[in-house]
């Protein structure tokens, strides 16, 4: 794939995936777990990751991360540093699981899900100098188990159709 193909579906991604962040920025999940979300835009990033590998899948973690902070303004804000540290390591964790350990692409999501919200809570603890928050890292794993699956789900199906979505040269 030629260069100037591979920066416009990184680009189309992205976009994709920082709109999906800011919409899901919006609208507050209805449980008592502050910080608690479906995880949207981690469905393209594993769709980056399953058709074009983990450089792709970076990309578009910190693309999204820095395009959906600017579009709901917590761009420099710890939100920004808490999106783009889980999206780094979920890209990461969900490419190891997805290549390596050959969990597919739900067992991927559920372990890119949880290793998201356990690294948010570890920059927020850094952050604040606050480690009383980890007593929430038992109900943020419970909630990303059913959001991992979801969201793993979606990227199985967008990858299994994924020439008509984007080509899918390696």
């Amino acid at each position: 794939m030629n260069r100037t193909a591979r920066m416009t579906r990184l680009a189309l991604l992205i976009a994709a995936g920082g709109a999906l962040h800011w919409i899901e920025a919006m609208f507050a999940v209805p449980v008592a777990v502050p910080g608690a979300k479906l995880g949207l835009a981690n469905v393209v990033t594993l769709y980056a990751v399953i058709m074009w590998g983990l450089s792709d899948g970076l990309y578009v973690a910190v693309g999204r991360a820095l395009f959906g902070s600017l579009l709901g303004g917590t761009f420099g804000t710890p939100a920004f540093a808490m999106s783009l540290s889980g999206g780094l390591v979920a890209a990461c964790v969900m490419a190891a699981f997805y290549f390596v350990a050959g969990a597919g692409a739900v067992g991927a999501s559920v372990a890119g899900a949880v290793s998201h919200n356990l690294t948010q809570l570890g920059v927020f603890a850094l952050i604040t100098r606050y480690a009383g928050v980890f007593v929430y890292s038992p109900y943020l794993i419970l909630l990303a188990i059913p959001a991992g699956i979801l969201t793993g789900l979606a990227a199985s199906y967008l990858a299994a159709r994924g020439e008509g979505i984007i080509s899918s040269e390696r």
